[in-house]
């Protein structure tokens, strides 16, 4: 008996676009939670943390900015030792900072550290971590803090994030720009489609994310939290904070949601220019240790979040997608080889249009929005075959590419 390559056809197509069928439907129908009429929490019920490595800059203060617009009862800024008085400087030009935002500091840069510097003196029951380059507009907060008051059962509420479009670019770092938008886009896309299912999340993206402080404050989390440890404890984790709180709320039995509306959209930045493959190759590194994590160390997802565990977890084990590509039209093909002609050609045909929907039906909203990026869509697929290789790369590569132990490691 031959190799059964239909059987196997459809078992890869179910496996690979089951998921995105039902993620799509479920994108489709997601609802935000609107803030009630008359909230229980407010702006004054929240403390911002911002950990940042420099302590001051143009972005730092345009985040300073914003997030003040918004209210909170108060912000505390985490440097090192090192860049205090530059800190101190910037905060000097501020009108606000000395009734509204207190300053600490660590003896070495580590972001974990600088958190859980900061916990202890938050004051407020919500406390919001945001990174140094993100703009809040001025609605943000009320939708923060609605699935809080809806629910007692919500730990966590994260926000959707787009790309701060750059004024007057050069080509190239359009083109940069352009794969940075589609990351955050279809970022958006995942986090709402398994928020709306079974409550999981990839990830609670740190850029502007709220817990309950209560949560935070707990003498358990603030050890496991600074003294996570990887490979058989032969590494200490500095970086993958967000990804830690984010296992620790599916562990603990907390609910998390996301945001998905205009009002709670953060504006923030990424690397323009090449550096960009560094942040992919670091932001592939932590999904790899957080999933990995997840489904065989912590194992709570398969339970508690199953589609999640199938739709986001299970892709670190799958082939990267020119692999995965080459594998199914050479099985669609052998599968229907034999065929009368016309139907083996439409049935190629068909498979290569679905393949090609595929590649840009999740990032619809961008393109709506930017109708012009329409014309980088062939630099998207090429750039989807290229980032498998760079997982492959990063995530074999212990020693060389790997580690990088007690250092920071910013997302």
């Amino acid at each position: 008996m031959g190799f059964p390559f239909m059987r196997a056809f459809i078992a890869l197509f179910l496996y690979r676009y089951f998921r995105l069928v039902v993620n799509l439907v479920s994108f489709w129908t997601f609802k935000p939670i609107p803030p009630p009429e008359s909230p229980r929490l407010t702006a004054q019920d929240v403390t911002v943390i911002i950990p940042t490595l420099e302590g001051c800059g143009d972005e730092l203060v345009e985040t300073i900015r914003t997030i003040l617009d918004n209210h909170p009862y108060e912000l505390l800024l985490v440097t090192v030792e090192a860049n205090r008085k530059k800190a101190e400087s910037m905060l000097g030009l501020m009108p606000a900072s000395k009734s509204r935002i207190r300053l600490f500091t660590v003896t070495h840069p580590n972001k974990r550290r600088q958190m859980t510097r900061a916990i202890p003196e938050v004051r407020t029951p919500i406390t919001i971590f945001a990174d140094d380059d993100v703009s809040w507009p001025r609605t943000v907060l009320p939708w923060i803090l609605a699935p809080f008051e809806k629910d007692e059962r919500y730990g966590g509420v994260v926000t959707c994030q787009r790309l701060r479009r750059a004024a007057a670019p050069s080509i190239s770092q359009r083109v940069w720009g352009f794969l940075g938008a589609l990351y955050l886009e279809r970022r958006n896309f995942d986090c709402a489609a398994t928020t709306h299912i079974d409550g999981g999340l990839p990830c609670m993206s740190g850029r502007t994310v709220a817990y309950r402080t209560d949560i935070l404050q707990n003498e358990g989390f603030t050890y496991a939290f600074t003294n996570e440890e990887w490979w058989f404890g032969k590494y200490q984790l500095n970086a993958d904070d967000d990804n830690f709180i984010t296992r620790w709320m599916v562990s603990h039995g907390w609910e998390t949601f996301m945001q998905y509306h205009p009002e709670a959209e953060v504006l923030t930045t990424l690397e323009d220019n090449p550096k960009f493959l560094k942040q992919c190759a670091r932001w592939s590194r932590s999904n790899w240790r957080s999933n990995l994590t997840s489904m065989f160390h912590e194992k709570h997802i398969w339970y508690r979040q199953p589609w999640s565990a199938y739709a986001v977890h299970l892709t670190t084990l799958s082939p990267p997608a020119l692999l995965g590509d080459l594998l199914l039209v050479l099985l669609c093909h052998k599968a229907t080889a034999s065929w009368d002609e016309n139907l083996h050609t439409i049935a190629m045909q068909a498979l290569g249009l679905w393949m090609f929907i595929s590649k840009f039906i999740k990032l619809l909203g961008h393109y709506i929005r930017y109708p012009v990026d329409v014309l980088l869509l062939p630099v998207s697929i090429l750039f989807g075959y290229f980032h498998g290789g760079i997982k492959i790369l990063y995530n074999t590569g212990f020693e060389t590419y790997f580690w990088e132990p007690c250092t920071l490691d910013f997302p």
